[in-house]
């Protein structure tokens, strides 16, 4: 079976997972994904399934022949090859429930949302300039670029204000809250890359669950005092028995060997 699946990015909510902690969660269809084609290591060189989704309005005449040989009759409008185990026929029909299962990891790829031009404040997190002593023009200037004489030019990745997001973004070891097969939506814990209503690429990663502990609540809560020793808070003193404070009493016993030592 195929390793990963295209879907929808519908919306952002909220639940609860299954230790009852509050956890975001984003909504993701995922609807029918067609086999469009089978790399095979003989014939391509490496084996993968190319996977299609949506429906393209005016595809063209080599993509309806493409197509047709996978006897998939309306075009799909996304395409993306992804490693797959087992075997494939072409024009199969994948589903949600084929592939993943409630409490697995998965890797999120899709396009984050574009900003348009930023400057380095916003694209790059700077601190900016002073705000005093004359500098009301360098609040938000992004500072010295480069050296003098040595190297004599700007060097290549220096962060500077340009086009920020519309790159391709890949969200690691997200889990799965729940899977609902009725709708073919799939519940990943956390925000994923991309607005409303993209395409997003959904594949099993390589991480695993950690072990979950519950937090271990003290049985009696204690005050620190300023000597930085600890007393028993008011409340459990004030509903302890009456007598549990006093000292113990002394017998006849114990007076005669406190005279003897």
């Amino acid at each position: 079976m195929v390793k990963g699946l295209l879907g929808k990015k519908l919306n952002m909510g909220s639940t609860y997972d299954s230790h009852n902690r509050w956890s975001p969660i984003t909504n993701v269809l995922i609807e029918p994904n067609l086999v469009v084609q089978v790399k095979e290591i003989d014939k391509d060189g490496y084996k993968a399934a190319q996977i299609g989704v949506g429906k393209e309005k005016h595809p063209t005449k080599s993509l309806i022949g493409h197509f047709k040989k996978a006897t998939v009759l309306d075009a799909p409008k996304f395409l993306k090859e992804v490693p797959f185990d087992g075997e494939l026929s072409l024009g199969q029909e994948i589903k949600v429930s084929d592939v993943f299962k409630k409490g697995e990891f998965v890797d999120v790829v899709g396009t984050s949302k574009g900003k348009g031009f930023a400057g380095v404040v916003k694209r790059h997190g700077f601190a900016g300039g002073p705000r005093t002593h004359g500098q009301s023009d360098r609040e938000r200037a992004p500072g010295s670029i480069g050296a003098a004489t040595t190297p004599g030019r700007v060097l290549k990745g220096t962060r500077m204000a340009g086009h920020m997001g519309f790159s391709k973004v890949t969200a690691r070891g997200l889990e799965i809250i729940e899977i609902d097969n009725e709708s073919s939506i799939l519940k990943i814990k956390g925000s994923i890359p991309g607005p409303s209503n993209s395409v997003v690429l959904i594949k099993k990663s390589s991480k695993r669950k950690k072990d979950y502990h519950e937090p271990e609540a003290p049985t009696v809560p204690f005050i620190k005092q300023s000597d930085g020793t600890t007393q028993e808070s008011k409340e459990e003193i004030s509903n302890k028995p009456v007598g549990t404070n006093k000292e113990p009493e002394l017998t006849a016993d114990k007076v005669g060997k406190s005279e003897e030592d």
